[in-house]
């Protein structure tokens, strides 16, 4: 018998719902997991028949890239983008960053939102300003895909040395070389957040310290999905590591320091029997590159997405996940999130050897999807054990595809977030907005 529950959460399914998506970065203007994870979001929200509008600043993208974009995307016909461009250029961002509010876009933005939305989800609004929330009429979500909200660096990294276990924010935003944010100190956040009906997080390691830090309002948790193809992007060539460049080791991520690579560029300098190819940018770059030196065995490959990167977690050996931040601390709580790159790497059937901190190596151990190691000697020996064993290789590889495949794919994303959205619904007496259905 389909529960009176389930009915209602197919009903919400299967009924055409018009959906909002604000934030900052989006594909391909954008530069880590949280744009991204829009783009999968909104387009395979519009592939199930739902109106999805994503409106971001470009802006703030080439504020902080002074680039165009390497890739391009391509979005479903019935996803709309409206990109943000302030006649102020660079100056719009900053003072969005100052003032905690879109202070040359909000007009546009209203101008948006005033079409009618059923639902208003929020994402990273680190260059729009918390008093966005504020904006707009409907169900107002909003994923925390990072720690913004309770901390002006995004990472609670304090001084970018270690974990922020006793906040000293002030003097931690001046040594990340940014200038501080006053209206944190007036409560604007807490005014801001009251508009936000449920707060979604990735993993239970971002519940946590969300509550723990002092958001206030309801959190849940809903582990992020990842595609395992990506349709709208060819498979180029060029810049992409191939079989005949021999056997490698895989890193992805944002070159900063709480990601740890700086740990396992000297073991790669010496290790010659695999190469370390490093996906990704930021602003550890020019450090890791002079860590680096001439090794012709260590290959930076910038920031790589979509199907290009796709090649790079399906045919290297195992990835490696060296991370020194929150997702490693053992006594926080489990639950079924993981960061992005380890979502990736199991659904391409790559085993991941991590570093043992806490949660990912307990999700690695559980599942026999890859290796844990303490220190550089274990590391070592787990790459060897990979490099010379292909049988072990693809064995953890199925590992942890089959945790991808009970809990990261689009269905088991989707049948939580449409529950989520019924349930909130009905506790609030909503009924969607039918005009545009």
């Amino acid at each position: 018998m389909i529960s009176s529950k389930n009915m209602g959460v197919h009903a919400i399914e299967d009924r055409r719902l018009r959906f909002c998506m604000i934030t900052t970065f989006y594909p391909p203007y954008n530069f880590g997991g949280d744009g991204i994870a829009v783009y999968h979001l909104a387009n395979e929200l519009a592939r199930r028949g739902h109106h999805v509008e994503v409106v971001h600043c470009l802006d703030a993208y080439q504020l902080l890239a002074r680039r165009k974009p390497a890739d391009s995307y391509v979005n479903h016909p019935n996803v709309i983008v409206h990109q943000l461009k302030s006649p102020f250029g660079f100056l719009s961002p900053l003072a969005s960053h100052q003032i905690g509010y879109p202070l040359f876009k909000a007009a546009r933005i209203k101008q948006i939102l005033n079409q009618g939305f059923d639902v208003i989800h929020y994402h990273n609004i680190s260059l729009l300003g918390p008093k966005v929330l504020e904006l707009g009429k409907g169900l107002k979500l909003y994923t925390l895909h990072e720690f913004w909200l309770i901390c002006a660096t995004h990472a609670l990294f304090r001084f970018n040395r270690a974990p922020c276990v006793r906040p000293h924010c002030f003097l931690c935003t001046l040594s990340y070389k940014r200038p501080p944010q006053l209206w944190r100190y007036l409560g604007l956040i807490k005014k801001a957040t009251r508009h936000v009906d449920i707060f979604i997080a990735p993993s239970g390691v971002s519940l946590y310290k969300h509550q723990q830090m002092g958001l206030q309002g309801s959190i849940t948790h809903i582990p992020n999905f990842v595609p395992l193809t990506e349709d709208s992007m060819p498979f180029p060539d060029a810049g992409v590591a191939s079989p005949e460049e021999g056997p490698y080791f895989l890193f992805v991520g944002r070159l900063e320091k709480l990601k740890g690579l700086q740990a396992i560029i000297p073991i790669f300098r010496n290790y010659l029997k695999a190469k370390l190819l490093i996906a990704g940018a930021g602003s550890l770059e020019p450090e890791l590159k002079y860590l680096a030196g001439d090794s012709s065995n260590i290959k930076f490959m910038g920031f790589v997405s979509g199907r290009r990167l796709q090649l790079l977690y399906r045919q290297a050996l195992a990835v490696i996940y060296p991370a020194i931040n929150y997702q490693g601390f053992a006594h926080l709580p489990r639950g079924d999130g993981a960061p992005l790159v380890i979502m990736e790497a199991f659904g391409q059937q790559t085993p991941v050897i991590a570093k043992d901190l806490g949660t990912i190596p307990v999700l690695i151990r559980k599942s026999g999807s890859g290796i844990v190691y303490s220190t550089d000697a274990e590391l070592i020996a787990a790459m060897d054990h990979l490099v010379t064993s292909p049988a072990s290789r693809d064995s953890l590889g199925r590992n942890g595809h089959e945790v991808y495949k009970q809990t990261w794919t689009i269905d088991a994303h989707l049948k939580r977030y449409f529950a989520l959205i019924h349930e909130t619904l009905s506790a609030r007496g909503i009924e969607p907005d039918r005009r545009h259905l």
